[in-house]
């Protein structure tokens, strides 16, 4: 399947006021992964691309294919001896391996490997994250555009039983012919692939801010999920912010499960009602009231002026503090495990205290 005229996006003339590339990362590399170093005897190291909490992604070439530009990502020595960590490169790669769609990042395959490490397509481009960095908000017919675009990858997703869990503009590549991927599959959620346990709140449930309610309350979440991620990316993109804000993670997530974002118009007052009404029903707390499938919120992107407009945004319900074990158990379970915990130092001080007496 390859995009063709209609499945790209327009040309967007603001593109040409952004670099291609941030700022140059530092020169970091491991003991032997420098430029010019050969990874088995395959991949020719050049510098890196990006660098994240767990793993860097270098620039290569493969020796195999004509020297043609590839990504490596290798995760930190640190994380290499974790049994977590290896699992997740795997899952990654089982995902990655079983997709085939013109908008999701293209895996290659590597039979045999003397560490752990991902292969892809080299991309030519910015993450979304990157251009929201450098213009925000996005013009609305190029912000529906794209998030039409990334529901084509996300309805080839569904279709194979994959849930990406963790869409945000950092895992969305728009590239320089027009064309969207979507990327990072480490957590995600496929039948085919293999069931693992990684510790920490980014690596098992998502980014906070992009977080769908079902997944803040530890549930496992479905297609509608992804719905409510690619929603919160659409909100972003419209507004120049996230639906919920704070600089306390569980706060954040707290706000998501009792409440709704503010009325995207009241942040954007050039915004349609339309694309309002598109963003709100997507970012609905139940799954069920929101957009049952990729190809549902599709539709409504690609003809605003089709959709109903209901006036939901003058029913929004402003987020309250609550804390229940039911419906937010991952904060609340933490919660009073720190208090539990501070409870039981400060017994232990105190009985210290008095034996000293």
């Amino acid at each position: 399947m390859a995009p063709d005229g209609k499945a790209r996006l327009d040309e967007l003339a603001w593109l040409r006021d952004v670099p291609e590339h941030p700022d140059a990362l530092e020169p970091y590399f491991g003991p032997e992964l420098r430029p010019g170093f050969v990874l088995d005897g395959r991949f020719v190291i050049g510098g890196p691309i990006s660098r994240s909490g767990m793993a860097t992604i270098y620039q290569a070439q493969d020796a195999l294919d004509h020297h043609r530009l590839v990504a490596v990502k290798v995760p930190h020595l640190s994380y290499e001896a974790d049994p977590n960590c290896f699992s997740r490169f795997q899952r990654e790669e089982e995902v990655g391996l079983g997709l085939n769609h013109p908008f999701v990042l293209k895996f290659i395959p590597v039979e045999k490997k003397s560490r752990p490490y991902l292969v892809t397509e080299y991309l030519h481009g910015w993450t979304l994250l990157h251009l929201l960095s450098a213009m925000h908000p996005l013009p609305e017919q190029d912000a529906l555009k794209i998030a039409s675009l990334v529901c084509d990858a996300l309805q080839h997703l569904h279709q194979r039983g994959v849930i990406h869990r963790d869409l945000k503009p950092g895992n969305i590549m728009i590239c320089r012919d027009r064309t969207i991927r979507v990327m990072d599959f480490g957590i995600a959620s496929s039948a085919a692939a293999r069931k693992i346990t990684i510790s920490g709140l980014t690596a098992t449930l998502g980014t906070p801010e992009y977080m769908s309610p079902e997944q803040v309350k530890n549930e496992r979440g479905d297609e509608r999920s992804d719905i409510y991620g690619l929603g919160t990316v659409l909100y972003e993109m419209l507004t120049g912010a996230v639906p919920f804000q704070h600089e306390n993670c569980w706060v954040t997530m707290n706000r998501r499960v009792t409440g709704d974002p503010v009325a995207p118009r009241t942040l954007n007052p050039q915004l349609s009602p339309q694309a309002e009404e598109i963003v709100l029903h997507a970012l609905q707390r139940a799954p069920a009231d929101r957009f049952q499938t990729a190809a549902e919120f599709k539709n409504a992107l690609d003809a605003p002026d089709r959709v109903r407009v209901t006036g939901y945004c003058d029913r929004l319900q402003a987020p309250c503090w609550r804390l229940s074990l039911r419906e937010t158990p991952v904060l609340a379970g933490t919660l009073l495990g720190v208090g539990f915990l501070a409870l039981q130092v400060l017994g232990f001080l105190l009985l210290r205290h008095l034996l000293a007496k």
